[in-house]
């Protein structure tokens, strides 16, 4: 199924460290803004961070747009990797260097666990580079798996270290 009966709030985390980072968030942002179907309805602001998982590389520079969509989960999802591909993403290994990542963080309050797409986004409660932007421009929403604000998610995640505005 492509399309939902009506536009379901979806949030997208993007993040690039290869290049010029901030340049191919903005570009990954238009092509979003093109796809059928889709409007981001808001932007956090970008936010410049040390990797985690592989940290022997360069820093990344993060943001999450809050988007509105008549696609379905899975739809969505291959319109992102097609955006990926166009920014010439290569996947070598897992958390590595890419010119572009772009995650489906929530799909309205649903939770997916299917091989290839798991909403909400796994370790995004974790995830300070996830979670900073998120708040900015969704402080209340609520996340559908642990029924709490993403506000409260960002508190007890602590001190925040190695992220500043970019």
């Amino acid at each position: 199924m492509y399309f939902q009966g009506e536009k379901v709030v979806s949030y997208i985390g993007l993040g690039s460290n290869l290049g010029n980072r901030k340049d191919n968030i903005c570009k990954a942002l238009k092509n979003i803004e093109n796809i059928k179907h889709t409007k981001i309805s808001k932007t956090s602001s970008f936010y410049e961070n040390e990797p985690v998982g592989y940290t022997r590389q360069g820093k990344f520079v993060n943001c999450v747009a809050e988007v509105l969509t008549l696609f379905s989960p899975q739809k969505l999802l291959e319109e992102l990797q097609k955006i990926e591909n166009l920014l010439k993403r290569k996947r070598v290994f897992r958390w590595g260097p890419r010119t572009i990542d772009l995650d489906i963080l929530f799909y309205g309050d649903s939770i997916i666990k299917e091989e290839k797409l798991v909403i909400p986004h796994e370790r995004l409660t974790e995830r300070a580079f996830v979670l900073v932007p998120l708040a900015e421009i969704a402080p209340d929403f609520i996340n559908p798996e642990t029924g709490k604000k993403i506000s409260q998610h960002l508190i007890e995640l602590g001190e925040i270290r190695g992220m500043n505005k970019f």
